[in-house]
């Protein structure tokens, strides 16, 4: 059932809010679900707010999503509820005010369920670095769900909220999703205010919705976006004119960086929706090779920075000492490369190449509308499954190139291969997600 849909149910009187609230609260519940470990922590005051919406739908005054049930990854700030970021550091950890995303959700009569599960500090492509232990795949308990937004991905697929909110670093969002065969939405950086979001990179994060369609993504990314006096990196969203399209779709050619029968299908659903919509398709070229490193030399010092207030005193336990592998690993890195001796040389060849990798976008996106690529270069691996750091970094060729150059980007259910389920990701220009979810209810 689509959003529009419940919405529809919800305003004729034929489902309230808190029979929305309490049917998934009855399947949160099951021993079933709960060995999925999704949530982390849920909302003792929803029901409350549940009632208060069901006498605003009565009197007319409802909002927008007036009945509708959320959750949001751990790292998101809400009110009154732990916010632990899926590590031992943050274990207790109570927010005292709303992300601004929370806010504008909350205004429009939208009830928080609680929050999920995720890689710890957002530092894994898995779902298996929280400090809680790994997030489940509900369509196959055995695998991954992606991450590091895994709970908010598995929470869809399990069909335990209406949307989930996730935050995209390196594909934290796309990624999870495409594990998952749900839809997720990296917006365009600044297109969705920041403020409340516990940061792992302050120049790449973005939060963004994971929902079961394009039609129901658009609709909370245009409740969630715009500019925020609490965020300086924050704009208005404008859209581009519809006239300025060309109905070329770029698709990159990825044989040297994936699974074989991964590319070959992205291909097949490419030039099949291509010939259904009248589409010139344009084989391009991206820097893969580069993006990898470019992306980690970034996250690494910017990780290092910000979990520099995670010192015992303020915020928990001290981050060092109480910290996974991963977060440890990320933030060793981060001190080599900020050392005195090397005087920012790492971080400004990164900044280099994070320009290049800009400049070649901005000259496809001169022939072509979009680009097309896989949204994860392998499919999901069983959980515990030993798989080198290298490997489990490769996860993010394919999302990194957006998310370094500021770009929104969507990952799609494309099919399956082996049984597991595959994305497709579409890129557009900046603030040209409308064009994005066009393109993704075409595939859908």
């Amino acid at each position: 059932m689509t959003l529009k849909h419940k919405l529809k149910q919800i305003k004729e009187g034929k489902l309230s809010a808190v029979e929305n609230l309490m049917n998934f609260s009855a399947k949160i519940s099951t021993p079933k679900v709960k060995d999925l470990n999704i949530f982390l922590s849920l909302n003792n005051e929803a029901i409350e707010q549940a009632k208060k919406i069901d006498e605003r739908i009565k009197s007319g005054e409802a909002g927008k999503l007036a009945g509708l049930c959320f959750a949001i990854k751990s790292n998101i700030s809400a009110k009154g509820m732990e916010t632990n970021c899926g590590s031992k550091v943050l274990e207790g950890y109570v927010s005292p005010y709303n992300a601004t995303v929370i806010n504008k959700l909350l205004s429009e009569d939208a009830i928080l369920i609680g929050m999920l599960n995720q890689d710890e500090f957002a530092c894994g492509a898995s779902g298996e670095t929280s400090a809680f232990g790994p997030t489940k795949n509900p369509l196959n308990p055995e695998l991954i769900p992606g991450g590091s937004s895994s709970g908010s991905a598995a929470c869809m697929a399990a069909e335990l909220a209406d949307f989930t909110l996730g935050s995209d670093t390196g594909g934290s969002i796309r990624n999870p999703a495409s594990h998952c065969n749900v839809v997720g939405l990296k917006p365009t950086y600044g297109a969705v205010s920041r403020y409340g979001l516990l940061d792992m990179s302050m120049s790449l994060d973005v939060i963004g919705p994971l929902t079961k369609t394009p039609e129901d993504s658009r609709m909370i990314f245009n409740v969630i976006k715009g500019q925020d006096n609490f965020d300086q990196t924050t704009t208005d969203y404008r859209l581009p004119t519809a006239d300025s399209h060309k109905g070329i779709i770029g698709l990159v050619d990825v044989q040297d960086f994936c699974n074989k029968e991964i590319a070959d299908l992205i291909e097949k659903r490419t030039m099949e929706v291509a010939k259904k919509n009248n589409w010139t398709v344009k084989k391009i070229n991206l820097p893969l090779d580069i993006v990898i490193e470019t992306y980690y030399m970034i996250v690494y010092t910017e990780f290092f920075s910000c979990t520099r207030k995670y010192d015992g005193r303020r915020f928990g336990k001290k981050i060092e000492e109480t910290g996974g592998p991963e977060v440890i690993r990320r933030i060793i890195g981060g001190s080599e490369i900020t050392k005195a001796e090397h005087d920012g040389k790492y971080y400004r060849e990164a900044l280099k190449a994070r320009n290049f990798l800009k400049e070649k976008l901005n000259e496809l996106f001169e022939s072509v509308d979009a680009i097309i690529l896989p949204t994860v270069p392998r499919t999901p691996h069983k959980i515990g499954e030993s798989i080198s750091v290298e490997d489990m970094y490769n996860y993010d060729v394919f999302t990194t190139p957006a998310s370094i150059a500021g770009l929104p980007a969507i990952s799609v259910p494309a099919g399956k291969i082996d049984g597991k389920d595959i994305g497709l990701q579409i890129m557009a220009p900046h603030f040209c997600e409308e064009l994005i979810f066009k393109l993704a209810e075409d595939f859908e």
